[in-house]
Order: structure tokens, then C-alpha cells, then sequence
């Protein structure tokens, strides 16, 4: 009988064997991680609350009627609300069933984002599909649980993800079919994200150096030519106006520089410890930042509690990317650990490019920041990509936990491999 992935200890006195599993690898479901999603969800709640606050429903209200009164804020905790049913249905499907269907949900998303180039615009983008009652949904953003899905499955299957031609082809393919396709739609942002997505999962994933190099060098290099070609052929694009205004946002106030000095305005204004909440004539009660419920949502964190706020939502995303890491590291099947780290990506990339733009530090994206920016698609996805995570986990195997210090890849062979070398005893 063997015994695998799990400590041994050998007592001298009985001569008994036993079997300890190791806490930090055992199967279970993860109570921090919950806890903090949740506690960025409620508070995302009352942000959009207080950047919708209208004071002619009243300006002496509880907190409930002051959500209840605002559209967004009360649609946003009813997401919260029916968010554990999303869960719980992640949470229940068999480990394998992700491994085998998941290319069954990649390409009905890649249908759904096809169905939206047809899709009327807005503001320029078609990335929203209606599903009746005023109500859409955004293929865009269920597309990166999609790909991080695809790519752990395909990286799991290799030790080099570009070690052949085929490989190479395929894993390009599966980010550049839905990345092109939301190119198509406006969406720039999105792309972003995946880009991240697909970056990193290749970086934990043991890619080779050189092609980690040559495709950020092509990165750049792409980006470059694109952004020479608009601006020396004179176009009127909304997107390069939006890196015009991000590198002098003076010069374009009237315009797309707007939304940047307000929201600057709107955070500095906060000070040390904010202004309160459900301020009559506050910057955000007054829209001076436009989407300062959705996308902007960190002006009105900003000017309601001020610079400590800021540094608690902040901690908060931190914990939770960090939370994620520590799950990842402690998960020896290469699958899971590649699901986790994905999902751990899309919320990296989110949060700094949101924060990013909303202080003037990166170019206005449209990216909404998780759990807090109103908005469905972004919230039933952010919690599918925790979903995910606790699938992963409480359906893991028992393992050796790994004894060296947490580490990200100081070597070659990187940390995700040390649990390949986890000892097994024979009775």
C-alpha cells in the first residue's frame, strides 16, 4: 500500500507509521478568501451608494435606504446577494469536469463575443449584448475565465509551451481569437487584461526566457507602430485622444482630459481622511467625475476617505492577490495551479490599471475595479474567477507542503515543480 503526497512519522516506541497531512496543502474550503471578496463586495455596495447619492430622496436616511435609493447600488447588492448560488455551483462541479469542459465554455464565449460585434454601439464600442428589460450582458469579460481556463488546460499538458511550432500556434490561438474579436468591438481594455492573463500564466508556466522576451519586445515594439501610425496619419480616434490627454491632460480638459483632472480633484480633495459619505454638493454628488460609479469608482473612495481609505481598499486587493498566491503555492497539481494564478492575474491587471487611471499614472482604459465598480458582468466574472480558486482548493490533493521560503521563481524549475519531488513511502 502506498502513501503519497503526505508527511510520514515513524514512532520508535510502537514501531507504528502514521500520517499527518499538512495543513497548509490539505483540501478545504478557503474561509480568508471568502471573507475578503466579500468584504470588497459590500463595500463596493455602499461606494456606489455614495457616488450615486441623489439628496432630493432625502439626506438624513440608514445606509439601507440610502442603497435602496440609489438604481445602481440596490442592482449591485442584489449581484451580492445571489453571488454564493454563482459560487456554490463553481464550488460543486467536479475537479475534472474543469479540465474537460473547459474548452466548452472558451468557444460558447468566443460565440457570445462574435453575437456582439452585431450588437448596437455605445459610445463608440459593441461589446454589450441586450437580454431584455434595459438589462446586458458583456461576452468581453466572461471571455478572460475562458481563456484562463484554455490555457491551464494546454500548459498543463506541456513542460514548454512553445517547445514546438504546434504548441506555440495553439497557445497564441487561444489568446489571440478572443483578444482580436474584442479589438474589434473597441474594447482595448479587455485586451489589456488578457494580455496580462496570457502573459503571466507563460511566465508561471516555465516558458523559456527568450520567448517571455520576444513576445513583450513585440509587445512593445506593436503598440509602438500602432500609436506612430494614428498620430502621424492625423486620426481622430477616441483612443488616442485618451493617451494624449493622459500625457497632458491640460491641453485636453474640454475634452478627454476631463475625466482625469476630476478625478484627481475628486481624490485630492478627500485629504488624510476623506470628506464623509452622502455629502450634499461633494464633487461626487455633483458628477463632476463622470462614471464615478462604474470605472471611476476610486475618485469617490478617494474624495469620501481620503488617503486612508485609499490605502485600505488597496491593502485589501493586496491580500486578497497574495491570498491567491499562497493557495497557488501550496497546490501541486499543475492545472489547478495555473487556474488560481490566472484568476490571481485578471485581478492584478484590473486594479492597476483602474487606480492607475483614476490618479492620472496610466491612460483611462475603461477597466472597472472588482467587486467595487458597478456593473454584472464584471461582478458575476470576478466571483466565477473565486470560484474557481476554491475549487481548485478544496478539491486538491493532499501533498508535502513545500518547506522553502515563499519564493515567486528565484531559479529555473520555479517552485511549481518542488511538488513533483514530494516523497512517497511503500508499506
Amino acid at each position: 500500500m502506498a502513501f503519497s503526497h503526505k508527511r510520514m512519522s515513524f514512532h520508535q516506541g510502537s514501531g507504528a507509521i502514521t500520517s499527518t497531512e499538512d495543513r497548509r496543502t490539505r483540501a478545504h474550503l478557503d474561509i480568508p478568501l471568502l471573507i475578503i471578496t466579500y468584504a470588497l463586495a459590500v463595500f463596493g455596495v455602499y461606494c456606489i451608494a455614495i457616488a450615486t447619492f441623489n439628496p432630493d430622496k432625502g439626506t438624513d436616511l440608514s445606509v439601507l435606504n440610502y442603497i435602496l435609493n440609489s438604481s445602481s447600488a440596490s442592482w449591485q447588492a442584489i449581484f451580492c446577494l445571489v453571488s454564493p448560488i454563482v459560487l456554490g455551483f463553481l464550488v460543486a462541479i467536479p475537479y475534472e469536469l474543469l479540465r474537460i469542459q473547459g474548452r466548452l465554455v472558451y468557444y460558447g464565449i468566443v460565440g457570445l463575443l462574435i453575437l456582439a460585434l452585431f450588437s448596437q454601439a455605445i459610445s463608440g464600442v459593441t461589446a454589450w449584448i441586450p437580454i431584455g428589460k434595459g438589462r446586458t450582458i458583456q461576452p468581453a469579460e466572461f471571455i478572460k475565465i475562458g481563456i484562463i481556463l484554455m490555457m491551464a488546460r494546454s500548459l498543463s499538458n506541456t513542460d514548454k509551451p512553445f517547445g514546438t511550432m504546434r504548441n506555440a500556434a495553439y497557445n497564441l490561438g487561444i489568446f489571440l481569437l478572443p483578444a482580436g474579436l474584442t479589438l474589434l468591438q473597441g474594447e482595448l481594455g479587455s485586451v489589456l487584461v488578457m494580455c496580462v492573463i496570457f502573459y503571466v500564466m507563460l511566465y508561471f508556466a516555465d516558458t523559456e526566457t527568450w520567448v517571455l522576451i520576444t513576445i513583450l519586445v513585440l509587445a512593445v515594439v506593436g503598440i509602438g507602430a500602432i500609436l506612430g501610425y494614428m498620430m502621424v496619419s492625423g486620426s481622430e480616434s477616441y483612443r488616442l485622444k485618451r493617451i494624449l490627454s493622459f500625457l497632458d491632460p491640460q491641453a485636453y480638459y474640454n475634452s478627454a482630459g476631463y475625466q482625469i483632472l476630476n478625478s484627481q480633484l475628486a481624490i485630492g480633495s478627500g485629504g488624510k481622511t476623506g470628506i464623509g459619505t452622502f455629502v450634499v454638493g461633494s464633487l461626487s454628488q455633483l458628477n463632476y467625475v463622470p462614471e464615478d460609479w462604474t470605472d471611476f469608482i476610486f475618485s469617490a473612495v478617494g474624495e469620501a476617505f481620503g488617503f486612508v481609505g485609499c490605502i485600505g481598499v488597496i491593502i485589501a486587493y493586496l491580500l486578497l492577490m497574495l491570498r491567491m498566491l499562497y493557495l497557488a503555492h501550496f497546490t501541486m497539481d499543475r492545472f489547478g495551479r495555473l487556474i488560481i494564478v490566472g484568476v490571481m492575474a485578471m485581478f492584478f491587471s484590473h486594479v492597476i490599471e483602474n487606480i492607475g487611471m483614476t490618479i492620472g499614472v496610466l491612460p483611462i482604459t475603461g477597466i472597472p475595479l472588482p467587486f467595487i465598480s458597478y456593473g454584472g458582468s464584471n461582478f458575476v466574472t470576478n466571483m466565477a474567477g473565486i470560484g474557481l480558486v476554491l475549487n481548485v482548493v478544496k478539491n486538491r490533493s493532499s501533498a508535502t507542503a513545500i518547506n522553502t521560503p515563499l519564493m515567486l521563481r528565484n531559479q529555473r524549475g520555479s517552485w511549481w515543480r518542488r511538488g513533483k519531488h514530494a516523497k512517497q513511502s511503500t508499506l
